[in-house]
């Protein structure tokens, strides 16, 4: 019972995050899938895009009944993304998990930065 409520509080700071800013929930998943349910940290960034996938549909579809979400602006983004992810996903398990981490963590930086200075 006790990791169940640990895996909804991550789950939920995951979802706050995706709805709130569109992304970011794997800033709580990463950490926090490897740090509580003990799995080694490739299988953590795996398993957040896993489960962000469910997310952003979810957030996507609560902008769309909103008004706040134009498809045909989204199209071009999502078929580069979708290029990305299976370019990465085919390179990802010849990183380095340092170097991996060391990217993840300058990412979060760079867009700290920038939220804070508004740039």
């Amino acid at each position: 019972m006790k990791n169940s409520v640990k895996y909804a509080v991550t789950g939920a700071l995951a979802g706050a995050a995706n709805g709130f800013f569109g992304a970011g929930g794997g800033l709580f998943l990463v950490p926090l899938l490897a740090a509580w349910t003990k799995l080694e940290e490739r299988k953590a960034f795996a398993t957040s895009v896993a489960v962000i996938l469910p997310l952003s549909a979810v957030s996507a579809i609560v902008y769309w009944f909103r008004g706040g979400l134009d498809f045909m602006t989204a199209w071009p983004y999502l078929i580069g993304g979708a290029i990305g992810g299976i370019i990465a996903g085919r390179v990802f398990q010849k990183v380095n998990m340092l170097w991996l981490r060391r990217v993840f963590g300058l990412l979060i930086l760079y867009g700290g930065v920038r939220a804070v200075l508004l740039l």
